[in-house]
């Protein structure tokens, strides 16, 4: 009998053993899916480890050739994408910030906190999720593609270890080329925002000193010590997406978005650690500068 409103007037244990069984039922969809969340995790996880491994036991001959491929693809191939992506940052934070500045004389230190955004946030974040979009869809639809075609598993019939042969070389030239990509974003983003503040009437040698006299080092290293980070989750992610995609077109195209979603939250997550752990490592390294500042 179906549990309607006069239905459930005239028997109240009814309405009640309804609710009772919808909470139970979100219960267990909200069981089912940790527990799927928990697997893939563990799956995950253990994917990252074997690849450690062969990274540190070191490539074959082959892998190392598909590694230099790798590099150009994530490298070469992503100049123009990086290089977009750093100097229209910089342009941008210039515009929004001028008015500011200049409201109260201070528009020759644009250069300071446009430079120090830059380097230590906003380039490498963009250039990851740049390239996330633009590298890790395509480990994940390449990879995704052997799988659905068996190709990985004639590899595995073959005594070769798939994750050696094609992982492997995905990661190291990630890993190699992202920081490279992130210092390409950084110098064009920097380009770009000192001409348009020069444009936009900010003193030329002003803007230089100050932009020269708020950085240090540790700034810089610290966009590339994430950019590593990043580099290494994108092409571990897109890797573990296609290696274990659905069947047919329809799963290495869901593959393809969830190696692009999974890497973008990733890298905020990863960001926002990562700024915590290398601040607190500024601040035991230079305390005073710190307190000073």
């Amino acid at each position: 009998m179906w549990i309607t409103r006069e239905n459930a007037r005239r028997f109240p244990p009814e309405r009640k053993v309804a609710k009772l069984v919808n909470v139970l039922d979100h219960i267990a969809k909200l069981g089912s899916y940790t527990q799927d969340l928990l697997v893939a995790l563990g799956v995950y996880t253990r994917f990252c480890l074997s690849t450690a491994k062969w990274v540190i036991r070191g490539p074959g001959i082959y892998a190392r050739k598909q590694t230099l491929v790798q590099m150009y693809e994530v490298g070469t191939m992503s100049i123009p994408v990086a290089g977009v992506t750093g100097g229209f940052i910089g342009m941008v934070l210039v515009v929004e910030m001028f008015n500011q500045f200049s409201g109260v004389g201070l528009q020759s230190r644009i250069g300071v906190v446009t430079n120090i955004s830059v380097l230590k946030q906003i380039g490498p974040v963009m250039t990851a999720v740049m390239l996330a979009g633009r590298v890790g869809g395509a480990m994940a639809a390449e990879l995704g593609t052997m799988r659905v075609t068996e190709q990985i598993d004639a590899m595995r019939a073959m005594g070769s270890d798939p994750i050696r042969t094609l992982v492997v070389p995905r990661v190291l030239g990630c890993l190699i080329m992202m920081p490279a990509m992130t210092i390409t974003s950084n110098l064009i983003g920097i380009l770009g925002a000192y001409f348009v503040a020069v444009s936009m009437g900010v003193d030329s040698k002003d803007y230089i000193d100050n932009s020269i006299s708020g950085l240090d080092m540790y700034t810089a290293y610290s966009g590339i010590i994430k950019a590593m980070f990043f580099g290494a989750a994108i092409a571990t992610v897109s890797c573990y997406k296609g290696f274990y995609c659905g069947s047919g077109a329809q799963g290495v195209g869901k593959a393809c978005t969830e190696s692009f979603v999974v890497s973008f939250i990733t890298i905020l997550i990863m960001n926002f650690f990562l700024a915590l752990i290398l601040n607190t490592v500024y601040s035991m390294l230079w305390p005073v500068q710190n307190i000073l500042m």
